[in-house]
Order: C-alpha cells, then sequence, then structure tokens
C-alpha cells in the first residue's frame, strides 16, 4: 500500500467517525489528530531522509576508514534515537484514539445527554491535575480573569464582591474608583446588575455582569442596611488597575515599611517610587518589604524588585528546563536604589513564586534577613502557550534557581498543609548550600526565615465570628450609626464598643462549637459503636459540661483578638484599604520582631555570620 493510499484509508475512517458522531468538539479532536500523526510521521521521514542525502554526499578520503567507522556510529545513535522517538509518538497517537473511540462511545449511547464541552475539560483538568498543581488548562471564557492575574488590570467598578448569608454582598470598594466614587459602601447588598435580579446567580455571573466596556454606565439596585427601601446607583465602569502597593509609610522616625501584594506588571515601578519617598522624603534608614500571602506573579517583576537592593550584574535567578534553549540566567541589569540599607523581609506560608525569588535572592545573597514563617514552596516557572479557539494553556516548563544553585520546589506535591504549602521534609531528601557569606541554607521546600516568628491562629470562637460574617455585619452596623472615627493609628475598640458587639451577636442567635466539643462528640460516637458509652456514661456526661463553651467567657478570655478583628473591619469602612492595613500594623508580631532586629546593628549583623544554619524547622544554630 503506498503512502497515499493509507493516508486516503485514515481520512475515510475520520469520515465516518465524524458522520456517526455528528458533534461539533468530536469533529475538532479527530481533526486535531488525523493532523497530529500525519505531522509527526512526516517530521521523522524528513530526518532520515535529510540524514540518508548528507551521508552520501560524503567524499571518501584517505581516512575513509575513519569517516565509515563514525558514520555507522551515528546510524547506530540516530537509529536507537528515531526508534525511541517513534515508540513515544506512536504510544501518544494510540491512548488518541482511544480517547477519541471512547468519547464516541459515550456520545452515542450514554444512558442520558451528555455535555461534550463539560466532560472533555474535567478530563483536561484531571489530566493536568496529576503533574502538577500549577500547570491549567484556561478555555477562552476564563482568559479574562488570567489576563487580570497577570496584569491586575480589568475594566469595571472596582469593588470586591462575596456571597453571605445566600446574597450577593458589597465586600470591599476600592477607594478612588467608580463603585466608592458612587457611593457604593461595604455591606450593600446587590439586589439587581443591569436590570438582572442577583438572586438565583453565583458570585462569578455578578462579576462578570459588572464588568463590560470603560466608560460606559450600569445600574445596580442596593439594599443598604438601616434602609427600608433599595436604591438604584449608576456607577460609570473604569479601567480598573488593581494597586500592587497598596500601602508604604513609616513604622517610625528611621523605618520605612512597603506592603507589595502580587508581582502584576509594572509593580517594581509602584515599589521604586515608595522607596525613593521614604528615603529621600521621609527618612528612611532602614526598611521593612512585606511579602506575606503575595501569591507571586511574573518573573521579571521578581528580578527588577529585586534588583532595586543588589548591585549591577549580580545574578538574582536562573531557570532549567526539557527545552534548553529556554534556560536563561537573569541577572540585575539596572543601578540599584540602595545596596547597603538593613533590609527585613516578612514571608509565611501564603509568599509563594515571585516571593520567593525575591526573598531567597535578599537571603542567598546575604542582603537583607528574612523574618516569618517558611514560604509555600513553588519553585517553578510556568508559561502561556496558545491552543486552539483561543484557549491557552499554562505549563510548567522549568524550575527556577536562586543565587546559592538552590531550588525551593517543594519535594513532594502530595503531602502538602491543607493551604498547600509545603509540608514536613525529611533531612534525608535535602541538600545544603551555602550563602555569599557561607552561612547553611537547604532546598527541598520553601525558603526557611532566619528569624522564625510563628503565625498567630485566631481561636475557634473569633474564626466562627469571621466566617459567619458577624464581624463584617457588625462594622456595617456600626457605620450606619457613626459618621466619623478616629485616624487608624488612633482608633481602638473601647470597652462599651465590645459590649456593643457582643449583645450585637447575640441577637443574631449565633452557635459555634469548638473543636474540643467536636472531638468530643466524635469519641462519644466511637464508644457507643463500641458499646462503652453506657459504662461510662456519667463520665462522659462530666466532660460534656466541663469541656462546652460558654460564650460570655470566651468572648472575655480572647477579647483582645476579636478586639483587632473588629478594629480593622471598622476601620476599613471609613479609611479603606490603606486604613486597615495601618491599623493592623500596630499588633503585628513580625512587624514587632523586625523592628526589635532592625534597631540593634550588632544583633542584625550577627545574623550574617559565616556557618549559620538556617534550617525550615526554625532552629538556627552554627556548624
Amino acid at each position: 500500500m503506498t503512502e497515499r493510499q493509507a493516508d486516503k484509508n485514515k481520512a475515510f475512517t475520520i469520515f465516518v467517525l465524524l458522520f456517526e458522531t455528528r458533534s461539533h468538539e468530536t469533529i475538532c479532536v479527530l481533526k486535531s489528530a488525523f493532523t497530529f500523526r500525519l505531522l509527526t510521521s512526516n517530521f521523522h521521514l524528513s530526518v532520515q531522509k535529510l540524514y540518508i542525502n548528507n551521508t552520501l554526499q560524503m567524499k571518501f578520503s584517505k581516512t575513509k576508514k575513519a569517516g565509515i567507522a563514525i558514520v555507522g556510529i551515528c546510524v547506530v545513535v540516530i537509529s536507537i534515537f528515531s526508534f525511541k522517538q517513534d515508540d513515544k509518538n506512536f504510544q501518544i497517537a494510540k491512548n488518541l484514539d482511544i480517547y477519541y473511540t471512547l468519547f464516541r462511545e459515550l456520545n452515542l449511547f450514554y444512558v442520558d445527554d451528555v455535555n461534550p464541552t463539560k466532560l472533555v475539560k474535567t478530563s483536561i483538568d484531571k489530566m493536568l491535575e496529576s503533574l502538577d498543581p500549577y500547570t491549567n488548562f484556561i478555555p477562552e471564557d476564563d482568559v479574562e480573569d488570567f489576563r487580570f492575574m497577570t496584569t491586575g488590570e480589568y475594566a469595571g467598578i472596582g469593588a470586591l464582591i462575596s456571597k453571605q448569608k445566600g446574597k450577593i454582598v458589597v465586600a470591599e470598594p476600592y477607594e478612588g474608583f467608580p463603585a466608592q466614587k458612587s457611593g457604593l459602601k461595604a455591606g450593600d447588598v446587590l439586589l439587581e446588575v443591569a436590570g438582572k435580579s442577583t438572586e438565583k446567580i453565583s458570585t462569578a455571573d455578578v462579576s462578570a455582569l459588572l464588568k463590560g466596556p470603560a466608560n460606559k454606565p450600569i445600574v445596580v439596585k442596593i439594599q443598604r442596611y438601616g434602609q427600608k427601601k433599595p436604591m438604584d446607583i449608576e456607577i460609570i465602569r473604569e479601567k480598573i488597575q488593581i494597586d500592587p502597593v497598596p500601602y508604604y509609610g513609616m513604622l517610625d522616625k528611621e523605618t520605612g515599611y512597603i506592603r507589595l501584594t502580587n508581582f502584576t506588571a509594572d509593580c517594581t515601578e509602584r515599589v521604586k517610587i515608595a522607596l525613593i519617598e521614604l528615603k529621600e522624603k521621609q527618612g528612611a534608614k532602614k526598611l521593612v518589604l512585606d511579602l506575606r500571602s503575595n501569591p507571586g506573579g511574573l518573573l521579571v517583576e521578581a528580578v527588577r524588585i529585586a534588583n532595586l537592593f543588589v548591585p549591577k550584574g549580580q545574578e538574582i535567578v536562573s531557570t532549567r528546563g526539557k527545552v534548553k534553549q529556554w534556560d536563561k540566567v537573569y541577572t540585575a541589569t539596572e543601578s540599584p536604589i540602595d545596596t547597603i540599607m538593613p533590609i527585613a523581609v516578612l514571608v509565611n506560608r501564603g509568599s509563594a513564586s515571585a516571593s520567593e525569588i525575591v526573598a531567597g535572592a535578599i537571603q542567598d545573597l546575604d542582603r537583607g534577613m528574612i523574618i516569618g514563617t517558611r514560604t509555600f514552596g513553588k519553585g517553578l516557572v510556568q508559561t502561556t502557550r496558545d491552543l486552539s479557539y483561543n484557549a491557552k494553556l499554562k505549563i510548567t516548563t522549568a524550575k527556577y534557581y536562586i543565587p546559592s544553585g538552590r531550588c525551593i520546589q517543594a519535594l513532594d506535591y502530595s503531602h502538602r498543609n491543607e493551604d498547600g504549602s509545603v509540608g514536613i521534609v525529611p533531612d534525608s531528601l535535602i541538600s545544603k548550600f551555602k550563602t555569599k557569606k557561607g552561612r547553611v541554607v537547604f532546598d527541598g521546600g520553601g525558603v526557611a526565615p532566619d528569624i522564625a516568628v510563628e503565625d498567630e491562629t485566631l481561636s475557634n470562637l473569633a474564626m466562627n465570628l469571621v466566617t459567619q460574617s458577624l464581624v463584617f455585619d457588625y462594622a456595617t452596623y456600626y457605620n450606619s450609626k457613626i459618621e466619623k472615627i478616629a485616624t487608624p493609628e488612633v482608633f481602638t475598640i473601647t470597652p462599651e464598643i465590645y459590649a456593643d458587639f457582643i449583645q450585637f451577636v447575640k441577637n443574631q442567635d449565633f452557635k459555634y462549637e469548638s473543636k474540643t466539643e467536636g472531638e468530643l462528640d466524635k469519641l462519644i460516637d466511637v464508644a457507643k459503636k463500641e458499646k462503652y458509652y453506657d459504662i461510662s456514661k456519667a463520665e462522659f456526661e462530666k466532660m460534656k459540661v466541663t469541656l462546652g463553651h460558654n460564650f460570655d467567657q470566651d468572648a472575655e478570655h480572647f477579647k483582645k483578638e476579636i478586639s483587632e478583628l473588629l478594629a480593622d473591619e471598622i476601620v476599613s469602612r471609613y479609611y479603606y484599604q490603606k486604613g486597615a492595613i495601618k491599623a493592623a500594623l500596630r499588633d503585628d508580631s513580625d512587624i514587632t520582631k523586625a523592628l526589635e532586629v532592625l534597631h540593634k546593628p550588632d544583633g542584625y549583623a550577627a545574623i550574617f555570620n559565616s556557618g549559620r544554619i538556617i534550617k525550615a524547622d526554625n532552629s538556627a544554630s552554627v556548624e
């Protein structure tokens, strides 16, 4: 059979499949498979023909025996490579054929109607999930959201919305954007958007309705707390650029502070402006750079941020992957702003990717100290590839390595903490590396802090007050009664405000259960199944009384942390995001530790002593 006849047979098979399924999605899939198989087979034929032609053109010289030997070796090597590659291509084509025939059978014979798009999306997502958590398929409908994640820019009203108790609520209008300028407030319930009721639609759908062309009006119907009648508000959409530096300022007379929340395009310019102003206009001689809960973003922006603090020409990060042509070393290409100012970089388990490049480079180059908890552990580089029908694939193409040579990618995807951050990594799996001054650091998962400060965990009561929206609802109630409050640096929760909050909570029929009570209930269930409960019933009942929560007692015991949550939420209603950050900084244990060390020159210098060991178990020692 000739090659042409074989292609005709393939084409006829494809036609039969298309006719049987009559599915647009199946047509696209099968067509792609056919094209792929023809391309791969033709490619390898071309490679083999090119090699044969080049071999025949060789001129025999006096050293023809050596030439023949070399040719023989090349033939063997290329044959092995070609065999392996052809086998891999066969496996790909085979499994694609299985998938397409399986899909055809499902489409024809499954008992209920199937949704082809949903089925394929599910299969793609599960396939990519088996590789790593960061390789993702982005369908055309989600491309705008993806673009917002990388640029921080979209056209809309500039407000954060959420679903609370079954209603779509304005969680936060961003200061200076259309929602806030039009009078929308946190706590307003969105009843209608552009004439469409929000009663039975998701938060994502409402968000999509609020977005649209810039400079075009949109009308929202809201219900405001304390007002009987709904009200209509017209908002003119604008191009929204979320500021990656929501706040910067002075913590004291000598110490500047910069909060960076995302590594979006040109975020370096915002950090640079803040740094120069703090140094030249406000007299900052020390700096706290806050990267806590910063999920990362663009690698090039991480390089540029680090460049602000290290000399031109210094290596900051390198990437290495399967495609060697894409391997790259990133160095500082510009003159820095400051290379000697003492720096404290704040991190936590939510600091990931680009945040870890900056923190890791600062640590490896002994340019500043890292304070907080071990970072997330994401040392993979993603590249976006275009797919057909305007979809995209965000694919892991490389790992990145910070100046000491270590990769901070978590070694194990499956044993992570609940929030996805890196879990415990055995010492046997990690390797030692050294910083510029000879300190010992390790790979295997995240950047370990020079000074560990454990995250403050909320009590179960405080957590329930937040998750059940009672802190949020009280701030809405308070804002409806009080027109003005003191500045964020001064405002506090007085005993009167706290007592009012407790009464507000009681009026809402608030219910919660402590974790201890929950575990006791589980123990009782097990005891009943094993028929031990009746024997020890009196003891179990006594434990229930002893361990049972008392709201008034718990509210008094956890008054400090609940008051801090209340203060932050109330301040945000009057001073927005900047005000909330200012208020939160007053009782921040990481900030307290940073200031303590920055103001002790000898203690700060000692952190960079050669031989010091920095480990993720929060222990520091000298080698």
